[in-house]
């Protein structure tokens, strides 16, 4: 088992990471140019900054066992679909009960974005956020 980061914009690498730590569990994040990182633990993947690059990268990785940690709803379907675990940097955790309903919500959004509208509202990261990160992550580590 590996925990898999879609790192450029993750918000809970230290969280991951000190998780990991804990358990000798690998970590690897994947990240494009636009960004750096080293926190002397994790492996860092970096790669070109085209257009899904990261997540196609970060697909390719995936094996049965592992944990992906991603915003991305078509990541994380992939990564069910390749026997892995997923869950996003507010801990929720992605499964087949809330999977179609979430790829059928990021179309809609998408279908608006390209009308010219806005979709949904972006919240302020919080506390509480980190925490229920920290708390989901040590289930699915713990199973």
């Amino acid at each position: 088992m590996q925990i898999l980061v879609d790192a450029d914009a993750c918000p809970v690498k230290e969280i991951i990471v000190s998780q990991a730590k804990k358990l000798n569990i690998p970590v690897t994040m994947l990240l494009d140019t636009s960004h750096e990182l080293n926190d002397g633990y994790s492996t860092v993947i970096t790669v070109d900054k085209g257009r899904d690059s990261a997540d196609i990268r970060l697909v390719n990785l995936i094996q049965v066992g592992d944990i992906v940690v991603t915003q991305d709803f078509g990541v994380a379907a992939m990564a069910l679909g390749r026997g892995a675990k997923a869950i996003n940097q507010n801990g929720m955790v992605y499964d087949d009960s809330n999977m179609n309903q979430l790829l059928f919500e990021r179309h809609l959004g998408q279908k608006i974005r390209r009308a010219g509208g806005r979709a949904g509202k972006m919240h302020k990261r919080s506390k509480a956020n980190d925490e229920a990160f920290d708390i989901a992550l040590r289930r699915m580590l713990a199973e």
